[in-house]
């Protein structure tokens, strides 16, 4: 006999649904979301980009496409894992370890950095390092800026010290946000005042090793890539030829930009990251306290916010997600995770330059902001 309550709850229960028809919608979902990824990836590749992977992991569900050609004299093609420069995708791999030395109380995101390094302003804070709110300004290093001085500059190594003393203020810290190498690369610096150790032993033990990150390495002063990768091609000038880029020393950036890995390492990394398992709850709040970004990075990122080595962008189906992305020479990484980390990509490219970037940046944001929203944007 059914009791009120029994009677109740047999009400409010969902009514049974048959595993299969949810097996059947998931497919169809997946193969949608599939063809959504490799149309969309087709598109960038038909803009410029010689060759282009990507990555999407949805839930248990996970996905891969690549476009084009890995080199484009030999007609190789684009690998399955392939590694490439992440570049600036590094600065949240710095920033994860400062963030966990902090909460080991060997530091204090409020800290003056010149306590590590004394001919900094004394103004100058690890939170405004981490957050771009310095004030600091790269002087471009030679070997970036034209085909003649890659090619002249691209063995050379930079110290860290080199770096600092080259870098321009433009404002007084926390007044403003400048996108600057420079901040990432001191922050390196603290890492290896703080630890005894250098800032890739660091990283590798804190955050590389512990995720079975198996395909990411620091390579500094090496300017090769050591496992299947892409052809890396820059245009220096507005309708000039492609450059093979391939080879370069990246020191210049190290901590801000030097990390090699592939679109599987990178999307483990941030959904780690964004999900509590590098960092304390305290920390990562403090890693998601963001700020407006510049009036040119509003521009061309609108609703674009920044955190300490995070990105902020929102998304068409509500909410947004957590990145950062990088450009090396000739290297492109984009890509992010909700929130709740069920949805990651990752895309890696492998042809860039100043005068392309926005035209790519109008088939990338879509392609990533799609698949973040399950193919619903």
């Amino acid at each position: 006999m059914l009791t009120p309550l029994m009677l109740t709850l047999a009400l409010l229960a969902p009514p049974p649904q048959d595993a299969s028809l949810r097996r059947d919608l998931d497919a169809s979902l997946g193969r949608d979301l599939d063809a959504w990824l490799r149309r969309d990836l087709d598109a960038v590749r038909d803009l410029g980009v010689i060759g282009a992977v990507a990555e999407v992991r949805d839930g248990a569900r996970h996905l891969s496409a690549r476009t084009g050609v890995a080199d484009r004299a030999t007609r190789r093609p684009v690998p399955r894992r392939p590694q490439i420069r992440v570049a600036s995708a590094t600065k949240a791999f710095t920033a994860t370890v400062l963030l966990q030395l902090s909460a080991e109380g060997r530091l204090a995101v409020d800290d003056s950095a010149s306590r590590w390094l004394p001919r900094l302003d004394p103004r100058i804070t690890v939170r405004h390092l981490l957050q771009q709110t310095s004030g600091l300004a790269d002087d471009d290093h030679p070997g970036s800026v034209t085909e003649e001085g890659y090619l002249r500059h691209r063995l050379d190594t930079v110290t860290p010290h080199q770096v600092v003393e080259r870098a321009r203020k433009l404002f007084d810290p926390g007044t403003g946000w400048n996108y600057a190498n420079v901040n990432s690369v001191i922050a390196g610096m603290i890492i290896e005042k703080v630890t005894g150790q250098s800032w890739e032993r660091q990283v590798t033990d804190r955050v590389i090793v512990p995720l079975g990150l198996t395909s990411t390495y620091a390579p500094d002063p090496v300017p090769y890539l050591a496992g299947p990768h892409l052809t890396g091609y820059r245009q220096f000038a507005e309708r000039g030829r492609l450059v093979d880029t391939t080879v370069a020393n990246q020191s210049a950036h190290r901590a801000a930009g030097d990390l090699i890995s592939t679109p599987g390492d990178l999307a483990r990394f941030f959904t780690a990251l964004v999900t509590g398992k590098l960092l304390r709850p305290a920390q990562l709040a403090e890693m998601r306290k963001t700020v407006p970004v510049s009036p040119f990075y509003q521009k061309l990122l609108p609703g674009m916010r920044y955190g300490l080595g995070l990105m902020w962008f929102p998304l068409t189906c509500g909410n947004g997600y957590w990145t950062h992305w990088g450009d090396a020479l000739g290297y492109s990484t984009r890509g992010g995770v909700t929130p709740d980390g069920r949805r990651v990509v990752m895309v890696h490219t492998n042809t860039n330059g100043d005068a392309l970037q926005a035209r790519f940046h109008r088939k990338l944001h879509p392609l990533v902001d799609r698949a973040l929203c399950g193919g619903r944007s």
